[in-house]
């Protein structure tokens, strides 16, 4: 029977990921990494694990990230050697600035194969630079190290002697990846490593081995809990300077907490999961620029990454305003140079400046946007008088045949998401009119704001609707974004058929091209033709025909009543919905 120490360590080091808390593995087929990916589908079929297979990468790699987006918990996620590794990195720096925790795992050819030419081999130690909190080039399984004195002539003939970092490796007895679970699952969660403490991120194990690459074999976990978060002391924040309280992505509750805590206006992005409560300022961009408001706002404490406005930005940037911002991904927020970092807050006891609040709540009241359709006239519909009957029939029916436009569609995916439903907003000009017109509404949302780029947008998407509908949880999970950051991420589309069919809607308000260039300097800078070539990029894309192709269904709706029916109609599997809109 063959041995194959490849193996041995695959089937330890993930049964170690297991029991530290990692459920849900992702991954793309490769030679390098078989031994890691027979160990993972021995787990699966086991129950210790959920795998989940991408044919690309980049696919798997953002799909993982939206599986720790929602769960919280180390997602791995395992590719082979070569290329396969490089196209891990932009879902890996986003993790890094958004503060989710990821494994990444990359096969890769032993020591003596590298920088020789040898076939996908490349300098995969250290290829996630600054974007990691710990990085790993482990042993080989079963080798130790080859001394000048023990090498033999063909090992020297080979290169394979000598000293340093790249001295070649012989077998021997024992698993050389024993402990790397452990270790990587406690530095992503901010426990230990060289990473800030308490905050997530990814790390890097690279995995080199030499053949025999795999062997029949048992693989067996006992699934754990993950280890317990590192709890702060938290930072006390006195009474009496007037306060606002800035929630930007990836916030979640803890901004409303201590917004109530302190009895202090709630600034609230979209997509910062906490626009809601009692305290939630309506139309905070032109509060902001009100200087009687605005102006006179003395501390701004920061939770998440807030990107949405201009306005908080250079709130942000006041050298005469305090920020103390709350830690939550791997770079600092300083816009003004003298921000005082917390990894958490509280409020000291006293009474709330209700002067101060009563401003920001009365300026607020009379900026709420409604936009609901009108209630239907029912005295016109049943009267007498026929011309004021057909006036109210033709109000009734030119409300159903509205057309949609971005207004309506933002807050159409706003009001048929719940609590227990998931939503994500795409990089697109969409999730700025969002910000601007949605009032409050507890429900969990997720964008990937940490470079706010458009990469990886379905791929996330996916992600959090497998960890949200986990263990038949309830729910649907809604990805609005627009029609180019879909075709960026068309390849996600293609879903595994022997793998459940998660619940997931994507809506994609289809204007033609990249219009959020609308609104940027370019836009009044360059002449038309350069504008459209090298940045609206228009396209004619038929989505349909894309659906079909990778067997998602497909509703197209250009109505308000025919959205909201496809919102609100139950659902079995994957949609895309295409919502036509103007330049």
């Amino acid at each position: 029977m063959t041995v194959s120490p490849a193996s041995d360590a695959a089937a330890s080091l993930l049964a170690e990921l297991v029991a530290h808390g990692v459920r849900d593995l992702v991954l793309s087929p490769g030679s390098r990494s078989q031994a890691l990916a027979l160990a993972a589908t021995a787990l699966a079929r086991s129950g210790a694990l959920r795998v989940h297979v991408r044919i690309d990468e980049r696919v798997a790699g953002f799909t993982a990230l939206g599986l720790a987006r929602e769960s919280r918990v180390p997602v791995a996620v395992l590719c082979t050697s070569g290329t396969a590794a490089g196209n891990l990195l932009p879902a890996t720096m986003e993790a890094f600035h958004s503060g989710i925790p990821l494994v990444l795992l990359t096969a890769d050819r032993p020591p003596e194969l590298r920088g020789v030419g040898a076939n996908q081999a490349t300098i995969q130690p250290g290829i996630f630079g600054p974007f990691v909190r710990l990085q790993v080039d482990a042993e080989v399984p079963g080798a130790s190290e080859i001394s000048d004195e023990t090498a033999t002539e063909q090992d020297v003939a080979n290169g394979r002697a000598g000293s340093g970092p790249d001295r070649p490796t012989v077998p021997t007895a024992g698993t050389a990846w024993t402990g790397l679970g452990e270790r990587a699952v406690r530095a992503a969660l901010g426990i230990e490593g060289d990473g800030l403490a308490g905050v997530s991120g990814p790390v890097h194990l690279n995995l080199p081995s030499r053949e025999p690459l795999s062997a029949a074999g048992d693989v067996a976990a006992a699934p754990g809990e993950a280890p317990a978060a590192v709890l702060a002391e938290p930072v006390v924040l006195p009474r009496g300077l007037r306060t606002v309280v800035i929630a930007g992505a990836d916030a979640g509750p803890d901004a409303e907490e201590l917004s109530h805590a302190g009895g202090w206006p709630l600034i609230a992005e979209v997509v910062s999961g906490a626009r809601f409560g009692r305290l939630l300022v309506h139309g905070y961009r032109e509060l902001l620029r009100d200087d009687a408001l605005g102006g006179r706002v003395e501390r701004a404490v920061v939770f998440g990454h807030p990107t949405l406005s201009r306005e908080v930005a250079a709130l942000l940037a006041r050298r005469d305003v305090d920020v103390v911002a709350v830690r939550g991904g791997g770079e600092a927020l300083d816009l003004n140079g003298r921000t005082q970092a917390a990894p958490a807050v509280a409020v000291e006891p006293g009474p709330a400046d209700r002067t101060w609040l009563g401003e920001w709540m009365t300026a607020s009241q009379t900026r709420a946007i409604d936009l609901s359709a009108p209630a239907p006239d029912q005295k016109g519909l049943y009267s007498e008088d026929k011309a004021e009957r057909l006036g109210a029939v033709r109000a009734e029916l030119d409300a159903v045949r509205r057309r949609v436009d971005r207004e309506i569609l933002v807050d159409a995916v706003w009001r048929a998401t719940w609590p227990h439903d998931r939503l994500m907003f795409g990089s697109s000009r969409l999730v700025r009119v969002a910000d601007q017109v949605l009032g409050g509404k507890k429900v969990p949302v997720h964008a990937s704001r940490g470079l706010a780029g458009i990469d990886g947008t379905v791929a996330t998407g996916i992600g959090i609707a497998l960890a949200s509908q986990a263990d038949g949880a309830p729910g649907v999970t809604r990805v609005l974004l627009g029609d180019l950051a879909l075709l960026h991420d068309v390849g996600a589309l293609l879903l595994p058929a022997d793998e459940p069919r998660p619940r997931i809607q994507v809506i994609v308000g289809n204007d033609g091209g990249g219009t959020i260039f609308d609104g940027l300097e370019v836009a009044s800078s360059a002449q038309r033709e350069d504008l459209d070539r090298a940045f609206y990029t228009p396209q004619g894309v038929q989505l349909a025909q894309l659906a079909a192709a990778y067997g998602w269904e497909f509703l197209q709706v250009s109505t308000r009543s025919a959205l909201d029916q496809a919102l609100t109609s139950a659902i079995a599997g994957p949609q895309l919905i295409e919502v036509p809109l103007d330049r």
